[in-house]
């Protein structure tokens, strides 16, 4: 009766072997996928997933017979432009606040919302995520003065600022706890850079 059990028992064993094997396998092939995933820099990464999803090619935009959508880049003027940096320098200092849309206070999304629609009169998406959907996206290569710039400090976008030029871009930082200037060239900013989004065009 034992040798009966124990012929009987060796095939299950041996499978149980083969399904161990195969799930040791199996794991180890993902990890290596996920470590091959992670090293890839931020910017790699946000470029490829932001790009697979349907981006916005026009915006609302205010014009003397009302409200309508254009097309994407929007031409501004240098004075427009010129415009929004003074808007910048007045309301450089002013505090951070989550959900802030105004000058008692703007978090990320809320002051490039504000700056957009004051200077420009565009409407753009409320939250950093939805921003990061409009437009043409733009390597850091290829950054123009205007443009939206995305960090990715969660492992996907959650910080957005607006590209001055010279390496340099205005937002309001939760960091700082206030709207700042700062540079691209900064450890953390450098590191979790996503990608550009191109929404205007400033006409020279």
């Amino acid at each position: 009766m034992k040798e009966i059990y124990r012929i009987m028992s060796t095939p299950v064993t041996a499978q149980r072997a083969l399904r161990i094997a195969l799930l040791a396998t199996l794991s180890f092939v993902m990890l290596a996928l996920s470590a091959c995933q992670s090293s890839r820099p931020i910017s790699e990464r946000m470029e490829s997933k932001y790009s697979l999803k349907k981006r916005k090619n026009s915006i609302s935009c205010l014009r003397s017979v009302g409200r309508e959508r254009c097309a994407l880049p929007v031409k501004v003027s240098e004075r427009s432009y010129e415009t929004m940096l003074k808007s910048i320098e007045q309301l450089k200092g002013i505090k951070f606040h989550y959900g802030g849309t105004t000058r008692k206070g703007f978090d990320c999304s809320g002051f490039v919302q504000y700056l957009y629609a004051k200077a420009f009169n565009l409407a753009l998406p409320r939250v950093s995520y939805n921003m990061a959907l409009v437009g043409s996206m733009v390597p850091r290569e290829q950054l123009e003065r205007g443009d939206l710039l995305f960090f990715a400090f969660e492992g996907d976008v959650s910080h957005v600022g607006v590209y001055l030029g010279d390496g340099r871009f205005a937002h309001a930082s939760s960091v700082a706890k206030k709207v700042t200037i700062s540079s691209l060239k900064e450890r953390s900013y450098a590191k979790h850079f996503a990608f550009g989004a191109r929404i205007i065009k400033v006409q020279e």
